[in-house]
């Protein structure tokens, strides 16, 4: 439980997602997969949305009354028609979390086309057609709450990682963007760039991840549950004059 001072009184401050309706993309592991865990704790109902429909029926199952989609960020008939069986199912869509992604590094010249825009489809093009899908129902609501990944290399770049820096950049822009264009629909639209404990984290070589942890100045990966308490903030009531903002959550590594 957190505790806020308002005035004199002091106040207690949970996150109680009930009546919530959250989708989050890229949920079958990581981060997306941490961020369902807290939402369905929460008391949220959960949509679970990805590629692999085995793992993300497997996550599911472990919480209850959670659903779950298979589907192509890519293709605007699948994200649209999701977002229609998410508002079938409950009746309204609250909170989407745009965290699908994919990595294809190399550097810059042996970078191909087809890498090139299955990044950016994935990355920037996924939330593009997830916020696009959900606005006429958060109008409709008159509330509702969007939450991007970026990523340092988004910010500041990183060798190796052409595609994934650019559609990172292009996703604060978008962030900033929306944010601009809902808000007057009491859509908030926010970005968190976080450093956690993932596959592609723990999928660098032990020299690459040891030289990365030494410019974090907390000096550790967080779980990737960690990050869901700057999620759930962002989605919160509590949140509502907070947008686009690109929110470090990084140990301090972006200072």
């Amino acid at each position: 439980m957190n505790h806020a001072q308002e005035g004199d009184q002091l106040v207690h401050v949970t996150y109680d997602f009930t009546g919530r309706t959250v989708a989050i993309t890229g949920a079958g592991r990581g981060i997306g997969l941490a961020a369902a865990r807290f939402f369905h704790g929460a008391g949220a109902v959960v949509w679970l949305v990805g590629r692999d429909g085995a793992r993300l029926k497997e996550a599911a199952d472990d919480l209850d009354g959670a659903r779950f989609a298979e589907v192509d960020v890519t293709r605007t008939a699948e994200v649209e028609s999701v977002v229609s069986d998410i508002v079938a199912d409950t009746g309204r869509i609250d909170i989407l979390v745009n965290n699908a992604g994919i990595l294809r590094d190399r550097m810059l010249w042996n970078l191909t086309d087809e890498d090139w825009d299955s990044v950016l489809a994935v990355h920037l093009g996924g939330p593009f057609r997830f916020i696009r899908a959900c606005t006429p129902h958060f109008r409709s609501q008159g509330w509702g709450r969007v939450i991007n990944v970026t990523s340092y290399a988004g910010i500041h770049g990183n060798v190796g990682q052409t595609a994934y820096s650019a559609a990172k950049s292009g996703i604060i822009g978008l962030t900033k963007t929306a944010a601009k264009e809902l808000v007057r629909f009491g859509v908030t639209v926010n970005a968190i760039s976080p450093v956690a404990e993932t596959r592609m984290i723990s999928s660098l070589p032990d020299e690459r991840r040891e030289s990365l942890q030494s410019i974090i100045p907390a000096g550790y990966f967080a779980p990737a549950g960690e990050i869901s308490w700057a999620l759930a903030y962002l989605a919160s009531d509590q949140a509502g004059y907070v947008t686009g903002t690109v929110l470090p959550v990084d140990g301090g590594m972006s200072i």
